[in-house]
């Protein structure tokens, strides 16, 4: 008996730590590996900033990714 009761703490506690990862690491868990860029672009298509933020931040982006000379 004592042994469900751990399985089922055990599943709720993996059920919150899923939860947090997914809203309160979006730009961590779900993003991963995703280029600067692209998830500039993917903010921009989704509406979360406008043209002229995009058109700012993805020349600083472009600046600072070049290899210096």
């Amino acid at each position: 008996m004592s042994l469900l009761w751990i399985g089922v703490v055990a599943l709720i506690v993996w059920a919150v730590v899923r939860l947090v990862q997914d809203r309160g690491g979006r730009g961590q868990a779900r993003y991963h590996g995703e280029t600067p860029l692209e998830i500039l672009d993917r903010r921009f298509a989704r509406g979360d900033i406008d043209a002229e933020a995009y058109e700012r931040a993805r020349q600083t982006l472009l600046e600072h990714s070049q290899p210096p000379r």
